[in-house]
């Protein structure tokens, strides 16, 4: 199954949607329905879009897991319940809902990142923030990386 990856930076049109980057849209149409599910991320300040395959995918591995786990009940109802299905249109559009805008900060710019099984919609200034080198302690990042064998 071909995999999300690349980085694009676009603009929140009035009306709220956004254009789903090409190769994006290409991985979509060839291998997915044009339904897709956006959720708020677990911690992140920015949004999680799945095609439907791959939410259904997600729902049936929470179904497996035990609901008196409190990290589950937490990823259930910041993610799950936060989910909302939209249709990708013909110009390859989505739109995203004001309050998921709001949870997000999303306002205008956006950079839309792949992530293997789904794609994540960041404000602009949110994802510049992050990778501001003061933030990052770069050696425990590799040590952890390394541990990982990557």
């Amino acid at each position: 199954m071909p995999a999300f990856s690349g980085k694009y930076y676009y603009t929140v049109d009035p009306k709220g949607r956004i254009i789903i980057p090409a190769p994006f849209r290409e991985i979509i149409s060839t291998n997915y329905s044009t339904k897709l599910y956006i959720a708020n991320a677990l911690f992140d300040r920015c949004l999680y879009v799945y095609p439907l395959e791959e939410w259904n995918r997600l729902q049936e591995q929470v179904r497996a897991k035990p609901r008196s786990d409190e990290a589950i009940r937490f990823f259930m109802r910041r993610v799950i319940a936060s989910a909302v299905e939209v249709e990708m249109d013909k110009q390859g559009r989505i739109l995203i809902p004001v309050a998921h805008r709001e949870d997000a900060d999303i306002n205008s710019d956006v950079v839309i990142v792949g992530q293997i099984e789904r794609i994540e919609l960041w404000d602009r200034n949110e994802w510049d923030a992050m990778f501001d080198p003061t933030k990052i302690d770069k050696k425990s990042v590799e040590e952890r990386l390394a541990g990982y064998g990557l």
